[in-house]
């Protein structure tokens, strides 16, 4: 059975640079390393219902918390078998966004902490009544808001199927999540984590990570 890695972090905080640098890093060292991001967008129903919603489709889908992290929980739910194939298969599995981010973004939009009744029923409804895996570890890529704004931003620019959405345009939010973030990560939420930041050397992470899998 795998490893399974969860980074997490805001919009523009450079995630999937990371992942991509880090697995090309732990390949080359001779691990199995597949990796998988959610949301799972043009792959699950779930997933593109959350997406228009947050550009302005279904009514006021989006204005209700519940709803809208149920849609995001689904996307991972259905995501189960292929998840656990993954693990079976590969040394180590890393993921782009699991289930802190859902637990981040919705208090952030509350305006609770970590420790608030969201985050609570965030836990309860993907680890266990959807069963998912609880991650061996979750890395917290903690990065400046403005400069994680400014990155989402250039990347909108640049691609039109990836425009800013309702939350990525929230500064506040965005600035709240940090702050969710880190109160989760200083907590241990349901795993171990550890915070990097994005001018951390990606050689140095795949050796911590090639050793969380060798132990």
């Amino acid at each position: 059975m795998g490893v399974l890695v969860a980074v997490e972090g805001l919009d523009g905080a450079g995630k999937r640079t990371l992942i991509e640098a880090t697995s090309t890093q732990l390949r080359a060292n001779g691990l199995r390393v597949t990796t998988l991001a959610f949301p799972r967008y043009g792959r699950s129903v779930h997933a593109d219902l959350a997406a228009e919603a947050l550009r302005g489709s279904h009514g006021d889908l989006s204005h209700s918390v519940n709803a809208m992290a149920l849609l995001f929980a689904l996307d991972r739910a259905d995501a189960g078998l292929e998840l656990a194939k993954l693990l079976l298969d590969n040394d180590i599995v890393i993921l782009d966004r699991y289930v802190a981010s859902n637990a981040a973004y919705n208090a952030a939009r509350l305006e609770r902490s970590a420790d608030s009744e969201i985050v609570r029923w965030v836990a309860d409804i993907e680890f266990v009544r959807f069963g998912l895996p609880v991650p061996d570890l979750q890395l917290l890529l903690d990065v400046d808001t403005e400069l994680a704004a400014e990155r989402a931003r250039h990347r909108g620019e640049l691609d039109a199927t990836r425009a800013l959405d309702a939350y990525e345009r929230d500064g506040g939010l965005q600035r709240r999540t940090l702050e969710v973030y880190r109160e989760l990560a200083e907590g241990s939420w349901h795993s171990p984590w550890w915070r990097i930041r994005s001018d951390d050397d990606p050689a140095s992470l795949a050796v911590r990570l090639a050793e969380l899998v060798a132990g």
